[in-house]
C-alpha cells in the first residue's frame, strides 16, 4: 500500500477556492487511478478569515504545517485588507517560519500556447528560475525617519548570508543536474552596483561550481537577463538569483510562457515541507464567476507530486495538462477559454 501524503490546503481568497477545488478533483482522479493516497486538511487562512476573526496565522497552525508533507495554496489577497498585511503576516511568515528557502519557478511554454515572443516555440522556452526565498529585501529590516516631512528618509536593507546563499546555489546546481537538459547554470545579479551582496554570491557560486564540473556556468546582470529572456530565452537552462531579482524576472517568465493562467511555483525546504501555488494571485474580480483558469493551480499540484516523489503520477498529470492546452482550450485567459473553471478541471480528469 502506498504512503499517505498529508496535505494542508489553504484555499485562500478570491478565486483561490475555485482553482484549488479543481486541483483536488484532479488529485482525486490520480488517487483512484494510481492508488496513491492523500489526506487533505483545510485551513481557512486569508482575508475573509482575518476580517472575521482578527487572526492571521496562529502559532499552532505553523506547528501543524511543520508536520505536513506539503501545503497546497490557492491564493492570498483581499480587497478589504490593506496591502501588505496578508502578504507579510501569512505568506512571508510561512516562508520564514518553515524556512522555505527555495522558490522554484519553471518557465515552460506548452505546445499550443501563445507567447508574445515572435517565432519562439516550446523548445525555446524551457528553463527554471531558482530564487532565494528567505533573505534579501524581504526580511523587513529598515525604517523611516521624519516621515511626512520634506526631510523624510526611508531605508530598506538587503541581507544576504553565506549560509543562505550557499544552500540556494547548491540547490541550483543539483536542480540543473537533475533536469539533465542543457546542464547550464546562470547566476543573475547586479555586481556592478550591489558590490557587497553579489561579491558574496559570485564567490560562493564559483566555489560550489568546482564540485559540479559537468555543469557549465555563466553570469549576467539582471537587466541583461530581462533582455535575453525576451530575445533568446533558449540560452537558459537554470537561473539562480536573489529574492528581489527572482521576484521580478519570474513575472516576465510567466508572460513569455503564456501568462499567469499556466504559471505555478513552489516554496521549498528540501529538508522539510514545501508549499505549492498558482502564481496569478486571488483575482477577486473573477471570484465566483466560474471563469478563472485552474491550470496554474493544477500545475502547482503537479509540482507538488514531483516533490512528494510521485514522479510517474506527476508525469501523467503533466501530459494531461499538455493535451488539454493543445487540443481543447481556446485561450488561457479567464472567460476566454471556451470552458468554465470546473469544465477545465473535468477535461484534465478525462485525459487521465
Amino acid at each position: 500500500m502506498s504512503k499517505e501524503h498529508n496535505i494542508a490546503v489553504i484555499p485562500g481568497d478570491g478565486t483561490g477556492p475555485e482553482v484549488v477545488a479543481e486541483g483536488i478533483k484532479v488529485l482525486g482522479a490520480l488517487s483512484h487511478k494510481y492508488g496513491i493516497r492523500f489526506k487533505f486538511s483545510p485551513y481557512p487562512l486569508g482575508g475573509d478569515y482575518y476580517l472575521k476573526t482578527g487572526n492571521l496565522l496562529p502559532d499552532n497552525v505553523i506547528q501543524e504545517f511543520k508536520e505536513m508533507d506539503a501545503i497546497y495554496l490557492g491564493a492570498i489577497g483581499h480587497p478589504g485588507v490593506r496591502p501588505g498585511i496578508l502578504e507579510r503576516e501569512i505568506l512571508l511568515r510561512l516562508r520564514f517560519e518553515l524556512d522555505l528557502y527555495i522558490n522554484l519557478r519553471p518557465v515552460t511554454l506548452l505546445p499550443g500556447v501563445f507567447t508574445p515572443l515572435k517565432d519562439k516555440e516550446p523548445q525555446d522556452i524551457d528553463f527554471v528560475v531558482v530564487r532565494e526565498n528567505t533573505e534579501g529585501l524581504y526580511i523587513g529590516i529598515g525604517g523611516v525617519f521624519k516621515k511626512g516631512t520634506p526631510d523624510e528618509v526611508a531605508i530598506q536593507e538587503s541581507i544576504s548570508t553565506r549560509k543562505g546563499v550557499e544552500r540556494c546555489v547548491r540547490y541550483s546546481f543539483e536542480c540543473c543536474r537533475k533536469r539533465d537538459k542543457g546542464k547550464h547554470l546562470t547566476l543573475c545579479g547586479k555586481s556592478n552596483v550591489l558590490t557587497y551582496e553579489f561579491d558574496l554570491w559570485e564567490r560562493v557560486f564559483q566555489e560550489i561550481g568546482k564540485h559540479y564540473r559537468d555543469i557549465a556556468t555563466d553570469y549576467h546582470h539582471v537587466d541583461a537577463i530581462c533582455m535575453w529572456m525576451v530575445k533568446n530565452p533558449e540560452q537558459f537552462d537554470v537561473i539562480v538569483t536573489n529574492n528581489i531579482f527572482g521576484d521580478i524576472i519570474t513575472d516576465l517568465g510567466a508572460v513569455i510562457q503564456g501568462g499567469l493562467g499556466i504559471a505555478a511555483g513552489g516554496n521549498i525546504n528540501p529538508e522539510g515541507t514545501a508549499m505549492f501555488e498558482p502564481i496569478g494571485g486571488s483575482a477577486p474580480k473573477y471570484a465566483g464567476s466560474n471563469k478563472i483558469n485552474p491550470l496554474a493551480a493544477i500545475s502547482a499540484a503537479q509540482m507538488m507530486l514531483e516533490y512528494l516523489g510521485e514522479n510517474e503520477v506527476a508525469g501523467a498529470l503533466q501530459n494531461a495538462i499538455k493535451k488539454v492546452v493543445r487540443d481543447d482550450l481556446k485561450s488561457l485567459e479567464a472567460g476566454k477559454m471556451g470552458y468554465s473553471t470546473e469544465e477545465v478541471g473535468d477535461l484534465v480528469v478525462h485525459e487521465l
